[in-house]
């Protein structure tokens, strides 16, 4: 049994607490929390700390599987280079163990204890299967090609069959609305009819904007250039429509990036239930120069969650360095609220909040401690600092 405490304790069960005592068990089970109003004596059995408690971080989005590929792709080129680049390079070292368990290593350094992972296929299976953090797959289908729809639904379901023999938590998912056509959108529509959560990259450039509004620009460049664009282009006409018509209804729906999207298209989408928006700021920055709208998704009522792509696109696997560019951005959103995007809202949309996000007796969220951090005006500090408690 442990008894651990310190200046601040954000359990996101109750308003802040100062100085509470949080109980747990060895194996990281909360056993209770003992408010003190601020007043805590000295006890030899409490573990005392000069920063903020909360849970421990979940990833909403990652690719563990393009760990190889980090610093090999250059920076600031646009989603269809990127995707170029990603095509070109990806076979390179993929499935390398040794780079996946340093990336799932440096996870769980920085406090990460759930992950929602993307797979194209099973090489990551064996390194997530050893590691202390917890996982939902996302079996992820691309295919722009009408004719080929059948064969990718085949494809994901032996990615799956795969992860079942692991036990993972999984489902099968889209990548994108560009990058999958109309007959393959409809076959994993019935396919996916019972997720219990999806995700999908959403509104990630301009030229997906395009794409989708008339076939035309960059990202019809880029299928050009790989050999992979049909004379039969078929997609949804617009993001809104694509969601609302041509993707599962059913669970929770995780839509990744956002680094484009508009009030507008928000408005039509937010139509769908528990609908959950993921901001990786870091991968946006890194691909697209840009941040996503954070200030109009708050003001839109978006659940929000956090992810940090992947080592193609990100220069490390931190969600606190990801509150640190939002903070940076957009000084006005409270630490507090931050936290509950990377903890709680993040197990809520991977169907996982009766044991992830929350400090409450039964729970087993894991523990963290930010360090260095500005405590009278509750705020991240370039030098804040993550450490794992439990």
């Amino acid at each position: 049994m442990r008894r651990i405490s310190a200046q601040y304790v954000i359990t996101n069960d109750r308003p802040v607490l100062r100085r509470a005592v949080v109980s747990a068990e060895d194996d990281g089970t909360i056993t209770g929390i003992m408010e003190n109003d601020g007043l805590l004596t000295e006890k030899q059995s409490v573990e005392f700390y000069n920063g903020i408690i909360i849970p421990g971080f979940v990833n909403c989005h990652c690719h563990l599987e393009l760990s190889h590929l980090k610093g090999e792709i250059p920076e600031g080129a646009g989603l269809p280079e990127f995707i170029m680049n990603i095509r070109n390079r990806r076979d390179r070292n993929e499935g390398d163990p040794a780079v996946m368990k340093k990336a799932v290593m440096q996870m769980a350094d920085e406090g990460i204890v759930l992950c929602g992972d993307i797979c194209n296929n099973a090489s990551a299976f064996s390194t997530k299967e050893n590691s202390n953090i917890a996982w939902h797959s996302f079996i992820e289908v691309f295919g722009i090609d009408p004719a080929r729809a059948e064969k990718r639904i085949a494809e994901a379901g032996q990615t799956a069959e795969e992860a079942g023999k692991y036990g993972f938590s999984y489902s099968v998912t889209p990548h994108s609305l560009y990058s999958v056509s109309l007959p393959l959108l409809r076959l994993l529509k019935e396919y996916t009819s019972e997720n219990r959560v999806t995700s999908v990259h959403f509104m990630e450039s301009e030229s997906e904007k395009q794409f989708l509004r008339d076939n035309t620009g960059s990202l019809k460049e880029s299928y050009e250039r790989s050999g992979l664009l049909t004379d039969d282009i078929m997609t949804p006409a617009g993001h809104a429509e694509g969601i609302l018509d041509e993707i599962t209804l059913s669970g929770n729906l995780i839509l990744v990036h956002n680094t484009f999207t508009d009030a507008a298209t928000v408005k039509k989408v937010l139509q769908r239930k528990n609908t959950w928006w993921c901001l990786c700021p870091g991968s946006n920055l890194y691909v697209e120069g840009r941040m996503p709208p954070v200030d109009m998704l708050i003001s839109e009522g978006c659940e929000l969650v956090l992810g940090t792509d992947s080592l193609a696109s990100n220069k490390n696997l931190s969600i606190l360095s990801e509150m640190k560019l939002i903070s940076e951005y957009f000084p006005a959103v409270r630490l507090e609220e931050m936290i509950r995007w990377a903890t709680l809202n993040g197990a809520r949309a991977l169907d996982k909040e009766n044991i992830f996000g929350k400090i409450a007796s039964g729970m087993k969220p894991g523990l963290l401690l930010l360090e260095n951090a500005d405590l009278l005006n509750m705020k991240l500090l370039p030098e804040t600092t993550v450490k794992r408690l439990l």
